[in-house]
């Protein structure tokens, strides 16, 4: 799924497509420590990343998630963290909107009420 809603903030976020996620998701997956692979996937519930490598099935041998023990078939961590990924995406994209909006709106109010006269002031004044 390439950039969903509205609030995936069109201009910025949608140059963050599933391509270019996944490369970052698989480069960041082969950097880390074995122990924060399985802590991930025990807290994710999936076994390996993606498989697209012959590096798959020896990730897969090694993975401790709950599902492993229940099915011989688990969902690999790479969908999950795409899917996470893109739902978080989807919020930063909202939370962008929102406040670019209270900001053209605090820009148009002080355009608006910058120039006026103080009632108070006195009219004979220069300013």
């Amino acid at each position: 799924m390439v950039c969903g809603g509205f609030a995936c903030s069109k201009n910025a976020l949608c140059a963050l497509n599933v391509v270019y996620m996944t490369d970052v998701i698989n480069a960041s997956w082969w950097v880390m420590s074995n122990n924060t692979r399985d802590e991930l996937e025990r807290s994710f519930d999936c076994c390996g990343l993606f498989n697209l490598t012959t590096l798959y099935q020896q990730d897969f041998a090694f993975c401790t998630a709950i599902c492993k023990s229940r099915s011989s078939t688990c969902q690999m961590c790479g969908e999950k963290f795409l899917k996470h990924s893109d739902e978080a995406l989807k919020i930063l994209g909202g939370v962008g909107l929102f406040f670019s909006f209270t900001e053209i709106l605090g820009v148009w109010l002080a355009m608006r009420f910058r120039n006026q006269k103080d009632p108070r002031a006195n009219p004979s004044a220069f300013l």
